[in-house]
């Protein structure tokens, strides 16, 4: 068992993982670049070690290490106890759910490796809203879907915001990044998958009645908010689809449009079905 370390100095350097958690453009550069992420809540942190995250290291208020106890004693790296006040100062904002755990990534899975045991797939385009990123994230695992890929510039699903909003599920459904866009996108059709462009216009056809769920292998791409799918994403899909709505609204948050399209995908497949 690590022993816990008591610090109360801001400036301490065993915290500098810790540093400025809400500087978006330090943390997206910084925590690829170190090989690290941060989990923050008990949930979130028990999930990251159940999908085999190794930990750096644990920064808890006191009265988190009696909650915490079990993880305590399983973990080699140092655990780090601190007021709640110095937490603030050195993460830069109140950490209400009392505990953080910086945590090692993995490497990256493959595009190619995964779209060979995946039959339901979503893929995201400059989605980079990290809200968004967790929203979605959460929804593929809650409703079945089996991988994800994201273009070159969506955001980090690995970051804070992320992990903390899908709940962990980002842990659950394996991920990769496509290396090129939307030239990438051969490889998903070339493994037999069905592209799906998902898009308020109203020149595609409704989801039921292409009814995915039919469908041997299917990839639902995703735009990002607001601006959705480019021409070229359009362009390299085999179908657009839409969303039929009512009283005049045109389009859904692509969190929600998201939950929606999964469960039209999925529909009638048991839970956490493969190839």
């Amino acid at each position: 068992m690590a022993g816990l370390i008591t610090i109360d100095d801001p400036d301490d350097p065993r915290l500098h993982d810790y540093t400025g958690l809400t500087d978006v453009e330090l943390r997206r550069r910084r925590e690829p670049a170190e090989g690290l992420f941060i989990a923050e809540g008990e949930k979130v942190i028990r999930r990251a070690g159940e999908a085999g995250y190794a930990m750096r290291s644990m920064l808890l208020s006191a009265k988190w290490v009696d909650t915490m106890r079990d993880i305590i004693d399983a973990a080699p790296a140092p655990v780090y106890v601190v007021d709640p006040a110095l937490a603030e100062r050195v993460t830069g904002y109140h950490v209400h759910r009392g505990a953080l755990a910086s945590m090692q990534r993995k490497p990256l899975d493959t595009a190619a490796g995964l779209l060979t045991t995946a039959r339901r797939v979503v893929v995201m385009e400059s989605v980079n809203d990290h809200t968004n990123i967790g929203a979605i994230f959460r929804s593929a695992a809650a409703l079945g879907m089996d991988a994800i890929l994201l273009s070159p510039d969506c955001a980090d699903p690995l970051y804070r915001r992320s992990v903390k909003v899908s709940m962990g599920a980002v842990f659950s459904v394996p991920y990769a990044r496509l290396d090129t866009w939307p030239a990438g996108l051969a490889t998903v059709g070339e493994a037999g998958f069905t592209l799906l462009a998902l898009t308020p216009d109203e020149r595609a056809e409704p989801l039921d009645a292409v009814a995915p769920h039919r469908m041997d292998r299917v990839a639902l791409m995703l735009g990002a908010e607001g601006s959705g799918l480019t021409r070229r994403a359009l362009a390299a899909s085999d179908t657009w689809v839409r969303i039929p709505m009512s009283h005049g609204v045109d389009s859904l948050n692509v969190g929600a449009a998201a939950a929606v399209a999964f469960y039209a995908v999925t529909a009638g497949r048991p839970p956490g079905l493969g190839v």
